[in-house]
């Protein structure tokens, strides 16, 4: 298969089919959307990372994280966070995941219209995104 370039496309799904120029320029626009989603979710993970390694206090070994001793001396909340921030990241993973199949199906479709939007849509979210790592 080899990508071209069309006005008629079905992506994703099949009430997900465009047969006019303007279909094409709205669904291409929601496909760039959709990798900004993607480079948004992949920094939140790292922030959420980020915070989940400042919360917990470097003294604390996995085991006292994982299973904390009766009057462990407020070590309880200190599981608690981890385990909320251990949750969130897991939460943004998976939409990371559900996003990156549906882009990368997407760009199966083999329109080249399409993989311009992605690759536009990733760039532009990158380089909006990326700063905002330095900033929190």
């Amino acid at each position: 298969m080899t990508f071209f370039f069309s006005d008629t496309v079905v992506l994703l799904f099949d009430f997900w089919s465009v047969h006019t120029p303007t279909g094409l320029a709205l669904s291409v626009l929601v496909v760039a959307l959709l990798s900004v989603l993607y480079e948004v979710v992949k920094m939140g993970k790292a922030r959420v990372l980020r915070r989940a390694l400042l919360a917990v206090p470097p003294s604390l070994s996995r085991e006292e994280l994982l299973e904390p001793e009766e009057g462990d001396g407020g070590r309880g909340a200190t599981q608690g966070r981890w385990f909320q921030f251990h949750v969130a990241q897991a939460l943004l993973h998976v939409v990371q995941v559900v996003l990156g199949y549906a882009l990368m199906l997407a760009v199966m479709s083999y329109n080249a219209w399409v993989f311009l939007g992605v690759l536009v849509g990733s760039t532009v979210g990158y380089f909006v995104v990326y700063p905002l790592l330095r900033v929190g």
